[in-house]
C-alpha cells in the first residue's frame, strides 16, 4: 500500500511540474514582441531601377563606341593591305633593275620611256605589250616602261633564268562599283622565245581603284619624266625611280594627294668597252 502511494504522489509530482513548466514557457511566449521586418520602399526600388538604367546606358555607349572602332580600325586596314603589297612590289622590280646587255644576245633589253607630256594630266602610254592600246576609256593602257629585273623566283620545275621583263598596265575594271582601274603586272619569262615570237605575258592584279600612275627618273641631278639607256653609254640606268599612284575617288573633290614611292638604283651599268689598253 505503501508503495503504491509513493507512485501515485511521484505521478503527481511530475504532472504538476509539467503544468507549471508548460504554463511558464506559454507566459514567456506571449509576453515577448516579435521582431519587424524590415523590406524595400517603392522610393528605394525607383532609385535602384533608375541607377542601373543608367550603367547600362554608360556600358552600352562604350562598347558601342569600341565597336565602331574596332570596324574603322578593320576596313582601314583592309584597304591598305594592297597599296602596301603593291608597294613592295613595285619596290623589289625597280630596285633589282639590271643594266642593259651589251652582247649581241640582248637577253635584257633598254630602258626607255616615250614623252608623258607636262603637268598633272600627262598620261604616259607606252604599248608594248599586246593589247595594250595606250589610249584611256575603258581600253588597256601600259603606263610603265619595260623594266627589265632580277626578281624573277628560281624553279626547279621551270628552265627560267631570276630575269624576266615586267610591265604595269591599267586596265577596266570588272568591278561595277569600282571607282577606278586596276594596275596590272604583267609578266614575261621567257625573253628568248623559239622564232622570235613573244609569248603572252602573265597578268596579276595588284591594286584597284587606281587613277592614274607616273614614273619619274632621277638622273643624278634632277628628276625626268622621260628616260632612254641609249641616248648616253654612261647613263644607263637612271639614280632613282618614283612611282606616283593616284588612287580613285567617288568624286574630284574627294581625291587624296598620290602616294610617292622613291626607289634608289645601286646597280652600276657597265660597258665591254677597253680603256687604256686594259679591260
Amino acid at each position: 500500500m505503501n508503495f503504491v502511494q509513493s507512485k501515485v504522489q511521484a505521478s503527481q509530482v511530475q504532472s504538476l511540474w509539467a503544468a507549471g513548466h508548460t504554463a511558464n514557457f506559454e507566459v514567456r511566449t506571449v509576453g515577448r514582441r516579435p521582431r519587424p521586418r524590415h523590406a524595400f520602399t517603392l522610393l528605394e526600388l525607383l532609385i535602384a531601377v533608375v541607377a542601373f538604367a543608367i550603367v547600362l546606358a554608360a556600358i552600352n555607349g562604350v562598347f558601342y563606341s569600341g565597336l565602331k572602332l574596332r570596324n574603322r580600325s578593320a576596313a582601314s586596314l583592309e584597304k591598305s593591305l594592297p597599296l602596301a603589297q603593291a608597294l613592295l612590289v613595285l619596290k623589289r622590280d625597280i630596285a633589282n633593275l639590271a643594266p642593259p646587255s651589251t652582247n649581241e644576245n640582248r637577253l635584257i633589253g633598254e630602258l626607255q620611256s616615250t614623252p608623258t607630256g607636262t603637268g598633272a594630266s600627262s598620261t604616259p602610254r607606252f604599248g608594248s605589250i599586246a593589247g595594250a592600246t595606250g589610249a584611256s576609256g575603258g581600253q588597256n593602257s601600259q603606263i610603265s616602261p619595260d623594266f627589265y629585273t632580277l626578281s624573277g623566283l628560281l624553279e626547279t620545275a621551270a628552265p627560267w633564268p631570276n630575269v624576266q621583263k615586267v610591265a604595269y598596265l591599267l586596265v577596266e575594271s570588272t568591278n561595277r562599283n569600282a571607282l577606278g582601274r586596276d594596275l596590272v603586272r604583267a609578266v614575261t619569262r621567257n625573253l628568248l622565245p623559239a622564232g622570235g615570237i613573244e609569248e603572252l605575258p602573265a597578268e596579276q592584279l595588284l591594286l584597284s581603284d587606281v587613277e592614274d600612275v607616273f614614273f619619274l627618273y632621277h638622273d643624278g641631278t634632277d628628276w625626268q619624266e622621260t628616260w632612254d639607256s641609249t641616248a648616253d653609254e654612261t647613263k644607263k640606268l637612271p639614280r632613282a625611280i618614283k612611282v606616283q599612284i593616284q588612287l580613285a575617288g567617288a568624286s574630284p573633290a574627294e581625291l587624296r594627294p598620290p602616294v610617292e614611292l622613291v626607289v634608289p638604283i645601286v646597280v652600276e651599268a657597265t660597258t665591254n668597252s677597253v680603256s687604256g689598253g686594259s679591260q
